[in-house]
């Protein structure tokens, strides 16, 4: 089947938009972009519209590429102090002149919807709950729930090490049971492991999975996004070798497309977050309506 993240996000968009309007206090995001960067300002405002479009308020700071590291920070502070704003956001990259480390250490661990704090980031590592869990591991795993793809037992390669999704990954898919192997642009005889792997998860944005050469009926999740040599939007797998979907359909359990897969699921977990809900609250409802 394909992991259709886009019709999935809607829905839980569609849930917490309810859950919303029960308040009478709304949710607030408050985003933080410094510099022009153009992909940025996309992401920005893309997450500003889903938020009004489901009741959450949202509001983007904006700052000028040359902002001094001690500004951005006092920023930040004022928000961590601002009891209307539940959670903060700031956009990466940074401009080269500014720690990011000492950003990310400067947002309060209960306001990092993002969860990049080391308060976050070491809750998940030891096996504790953090405020909340990162956005696109969460994504993937409510979109496995949904579909109902087994994890508990399951062996999951991950591709890529990355402190927003190979890193906590590997560390949820741990505390779901499954045995993980993660690989990265040192290891060796990367086609010899993906074989192994029930699920893939591949997040470094080039083509490193040929589909063929993987297992009969597992399950590919890709989060990597990158462009072809005509600019369309392409992801890690690489499905050359399929003449047609209904042979990679026939060949594989699952697959998310990109675009359309674990990029929406990333803004619906951030909205999840930005009102402080267990998933699963939603996912039984529209599991349920889904599968009737």
């Amino acid at each position: 089947m394909i992991l259709d993240g886009k019709t999935l996000s809607k829905k839980i968009l569609e849930e917490i938009k309810v859950e919303v309007e029960k308040l009478d206090k709304k949710p607030h995001l408050a985003v933080i972009l410094v510099g022009d960067d153009p992909a940025s300002r996309i992401y920005v405002n893309n997450k500003k519209k889903t938020a009004l479009n489901i009741g959450i308020n949202s509001t983007i700071i904006e700052l000028p590429k040359d902002t001094e590291e001690s500004v951005l920070i006092e920023y930040i502070q004022r928000l961590n102090n601002d009891d209307d704003i539940t959670g903060i956001l700031v956009q990466m990259p940074l401009p080269k002149h500014i720690n990011k480390d000492n950003v990310v250490c400067a947002i309060d661990p209960k306001k990092d919807v993002d969860c990049f704090t080391p308060e976050n980031v070491g809750k998940l590592a030891l096996g504790m709950k953090p405020y909340f869990y990162p956005v696109t591991p969460q994504g993937i795993l409510i979109m496995l729930d949904y579909y109902n793809i087994p994890i508990e037992g399951q062996h999951v390669v991950v591709i890529g090490r990355s402190n927003i999704v190979g890193k906590p990954m590997v560390q949820m898919l741990l505390q779901r049971n499954a045995t993980v192997t993660i690989c990265h642009s040192h290891t060796k005889n990367l086609d010899d492991i993906i074989k192994t792997a029930d699920i893939i998860i591949s997040a470094v944005g080039k083509k490193v999975v040929r589909c063929k050469m993987v297992k009969y009926k597992s399950v590919l999740v890709d989060v990597g996004i990158s462009r072809d040599t005509n600019g369309k939007l392409t992801g890690d797998l690489n499905f050359s070798d399929f003449n047609d979907i209904n042979e990679i359909l026939d060949f594989v359990e699952a697959f998310s497309p990109v675009p359309g897969g674990v990029g929406p699921m990333t803004i619906a977990s951030l909205m999840l977050n930005t009102l402080c809900l267990e998933h699963t609250r939603i996912l039984s409802r529209i599991a349920k309506s889904s599968f009737e």
